[in-house]
């Protein structure tokens, strides 16, 4: 396994890394809840670069939030851990990891596969999301939550965006694909 990131990688893992901020604060205004770009970015990263790559971006990104950088939708620093919300950081890393890691090596990319590989993300991010929010309300900050509201919140207001931005992801990356794989 190669451990040293080479001039080109390098390069575009900060361009993915500050697409990912950028895309925290561009807010798309939906009725109920409004969602932010960061999800697509997160995920076009592990698409086009690749699992380890991309999963490296978004760690970057979290290395930079966690640092102090106000990075993150709600500012940063070492304290942000404690934010309920923080789990869905952690998610974006792990997601941009297993995302890319099911389509870098496969032949014959199709929409479809691309769309799975997605919803297989947005899985990991919302399952993660959720699990921390509710260990970090009910147990750290005592800010108790219950299940349904944990639900309805964090998942069932929240996700419709996303599945959007999923199938615009697996548009964008069906056509990118193949261009980064030939540079």
């Amino acid at each position: 396994m190669k451990n040293k990131l080479s001039t080109k990688e390098m390069v575009l893992c900060a361009m993915f890394t500050v697409l990912i901020i950028a895309g925290a604060f561009i807010k798309i205004p939906v009725p109920v809840v409004p969602f932010t770009l960061q999800f697509l970015f997160t995920m076009m990263a592990g698409l086009l670069l690749g699992g380890r790559l991309g999963a490296v971006s978004v760690g970057i990104y979290t290395l930079l939030g966690l640092f102090g950088l106000p990075v993150f939708a709600e500012g940063g620093g070492f304290w942000y851990i404690l934010k309920p919300s923080f789990g869905y950081i952690i998610g974006f890393i792990i997601a941009s990891y297993v995302t890319g890691k099911m389509v870098e090596k496969r032949e014959g990319l199709t929409f479809g596969w691309i769309l799975i590989s997605n919803f297989t993300g947005l899985l990991i991010v919302y399952g993660l999301g959720m699990l921390y929010y509710y260990i970090i309300c009910n147990y750290v900050i005592d800010t108790p939550i219950g299940l349904w509201p944990l639900f309805l919140y964090c998942f069932l207001l929240a996700v419709p965006g996303d599945i959007c931005l999923c199938f615009l992801a697996a548009f964008l990356a069906k056509r990118l694909i193949p261009v980064v794989r030939r540079a």
